[in-house]
């Protein structure tokens, strides 16, 4: 099983890279956030390895950082999710807006990868949302509040009357959530609506 490659670019596609390891050349299918920070042919690279092996075939997927070969891997802990959708999903954000958009529910913008539908959309931050704060440190408390405003519990009343006028003013759920959680821990959970949106419109011009 390979963990990680040390070598130089050799060649890259669309896909995946060519990584010369004393004259071996090793095909890593990575990323497009990946491929984009490997420097040039020639130069040195290392890689995080993620090694699959099927009956017909051998594949290796490279990534710059553990903690982006761990989310590779906890994507398709979900149904529906291969190799594939992970690594386009990995293309598309970057693990601070992936963990973020898992955290707060915000389907749209998984859904921005492409072969993620808004069904699969769904499934994937809705079984993967109370694992989001541990692997990418998104507040707990963000992901409380945009999972109550999801489920329509749980949330006191006058801070989902704040997330909701904030969202009637066009911002979206995730963003509303995340402000007016930042209001609750600086100033304490007995602030009035009309602060809390107040105080919530502050932070989101910041």
């Amino acid at each position: 099983m390979i963990g990680k490659l040390k070598g130089t670019i050799d060649s890259y596609n669309e896909e995946t890279v060519i990584l010369d390891v004393h004259g071996v050349g090793y095909v890593v299918f990575c990323s497009a956030k990946t491929l984009t920070a490997l420097p040039a042919i020639g130069e040195a690279a290392s890689l995080i390895i993620d090694t699959y092996v099927r009956e017909d075939m051998i594949r290796l997927f490279g990534f710059r950082s553990e903690a982006e070969r761990d989310w590779f891997r906890l994507l398709q802990s979900v149904q529906g999710v291969g190799a594939k959708v992970a690594l386009a999903i990995l293309s598309v954000l970057d693990l601070g807006a992936l963990a973020t958009a898992i955290g707060t529910l915000d389907k749209a913008m998984v859904a921005r990868a492409p072969g993620v539908g808004p069904k699969l959309a769904a499934r994937i931050v809705s079984e993967l949302k109370d694992k989001a704060p541990a692997f990418g440190g998104v507040d707990p408390l963000v992901t409380r509040l945009a999972g109550g405003m999801e489920e329509g519990r749980g949330v006191p009343q006058p801070v989902a009357d704040a997330i909701s006028a904030l969202t009637n003013l066009g911002y979206a759920q995730a963003q509303a959530s995340a402000a007016i959680a930042a209001v609750l821990q600086r100033e304490g959970p007995d602030v009035a609506t009309p602060q809390l949106i107040r105080l919530g419109l502050k932070e989101m011009a910041k």
